[in-house]
């Protein structure tokens, strides 16, 4: 399949992650803020111009219902998600930079609030942000120049509650698109929640395609309020 068939199947919220190329990065500033109670750091998908995007908002809004009395902030992962296929060096610097700022961000949090419970999350291409950010390693089979972000240490890995990832691309999907399998490392596994809605090609392991409505709905099928419900048992 050439670069811009992917890119016009993509564009509707989907990714193709792969790893890559090293990118340079800065740490987030100080907050002159309060460390709040919880921290979602969410990474949105393919597309989704800024902020956390339609699915991180209806999580982050879920979480507060069932939060109690906590303080939730939030952080937005700060990468391009890009579908420029046509440049896929371009493409993979934009993937691997949601994976520094995602990983920046955590040790950060874990460093400067300490009491801060963390929350990942990511959606399509931020679905697989977050589980590379939590995964033991560096991706099978990725050929960063010269590192990627590693894996979190136990100790910050302890200061993260859960992980909810909504849509992430399955292994057939990566694989088909010759990338990596998304593979949450031991940390992590037992506090995150994987969801993937019946039909959806995208996380279903249907072959390669277009992705479908099915995939577009995350932030009204429900599925955020589950992933809430589960955060919050573990906060």
């Amino acid at each position: 399949m050439g670069a811009r068939t992917l890119a016009r199947f993509l564009c509707a919220g989907m990714v193709i992650p792969a790893a890559l190329l090293c990118v340079t990065f800065e740490p987030p500033p100080a907050s002159a803020q309060p460390c709040a109670d919880v921290e979602v750091v969410f990474a949105r998908g393919t597309g989704q111009e800024d902020g956390v995007g339609t699915t991180g908002l209806s999580f982050i809004e879920s979480l507060r219902l069932f939060a109690g009395a906590r303080s939730i902030g939030v952080y937005a992962v700060n990468y391009r998600a890009s579908s420029n296929f046509d440049d896929r060096q371009a493409f993979f610097r934009t993937f691997v930079e949601g994976m520094w700022d995602m990983h920046s961000r955590i040790q950060y949090m874990a460093a400067s609030c300490p009491n801060t419970r963390i929350v990942v999350g990511g959606y399509s291409q931020g679905a697989a942000v977050a589980g590379f950010v939590t995964a033991a390693g560096d991706p099978a089979g990725s050929s960063a120049e010269p590192a990627l972000p590693g894996p979190l240490s136990p100790d910050v890995a302890g200061h993260v509650a859960a992980v909810a990832l909504f849509g992430k691309p399955s292994d057939r999907f990566m694989r088909d698109a010759g990338n990596p399998p998304i593979v949450i490392g031991p940390l992590f596994g037992p506090k995150a929640i994987d969801l993937c809605a019946p039909g959806d090609n995208i996380c279903d392991g249907s072959p390669l395609g277009r992705p479908n409505v099915l995939h577009a709905l995350y932030p009204v099928n429900g599925t955020t309020i589950e992933a809430a419900q589960f955060a919050a048992s573990r906060l």
